[in-house]
C-alpha cells in the first residue's frame, strides 16, 4: 500500500501543481510584446517606414493621336486617380525619355504643375506604332512605375 501512496502523491506533484505556469506564461508574453514593439521602432527609426509609404500612385490616362498634322501628336490626358506632381512624371517614347531639348519627339505642350483629372500634355513627333510609357518616379527618385502605355 505504501508503494501506491507514494505513487498518487508524485501524480498529483507532477500533474495538479499549476503553482508555475502563470509567471511563465507572463514571461513569455511580455518577450513578445518587448520584441513587436522594438521591431516596429527601429522599422521607423532607420527610415524604414518612408519606404513602405512610398508607393506608386494610381492613376489613369487616355491618349488621342492626331496625324492630320505635321509632326503627329499625341494628347495625353490624365483621365481619374491620384494627382501627380509632372516633376515626377516622365514619358519614355520607344525606351527614350522625351525632352524638349531637340530629337525626334518633344513636348508640344507641357504637363500642369498639378496634373490632376483633366490634365494633359500634348507630345509631337508620335508615330502610330510608338510605344509610348508614361512613368512616376519617387521625389528622392528611389522607386519608379509605369503609370500607363500607348
Amino acid at each position: 500500500m505504501q508503494i501506491n501512496d507514494h505513487n498518487m502523491k508524485l501524480k498529483t506533484f507532477l500533474f495538479d501543481d499549476e503553482s508555475g505556469v502563470s509567471p511563465v506564461i507572463g514571461v513569455i508574453l511580455m518577450v513578445a510584446i518587448t520584441v513587436i514593439l522594438a521591431a516596429v521602432i527601429a522599422t521607423f527609426v532607420l527610415g524604414l517606414g518612408e519606404q513602405i509609404s512610398d508607393t506608386a500612385p494610381s492613376a489613369t490616362f487616355t491618349y488621342d493621336f492626331d496625324d492630320s498634322v505635321n509632326p503627329n501628336t499625341l494628347t495625353v490626358t490624365h483621365n481619374g486617380g491620384q494627382s501627380l506632381s509632372s516633376s515626377n512624371l516622365k514619358v519614355n517614347v520607344n525606351g527614350t525619355q522625351i525632352t524638349n531639348a531637340g530629337g525626334d519627339y518633344g513636348y508640344d505642350t507641357n504637363w500642369p504643375s498639378d496634373v490632376s483629372a483633366g490634365g494633359s500634355a500634348v507630345l509631337q513627333g508620335i508615330q502610330q506604332d510608338d510605344d509610348v510609357e508614361i512613368i512616376w518616379s519617387s521625389p528622392d527618385g528611389d522607386q519608379s512605375a509605369i503609370l500607363s502605355e500607348w
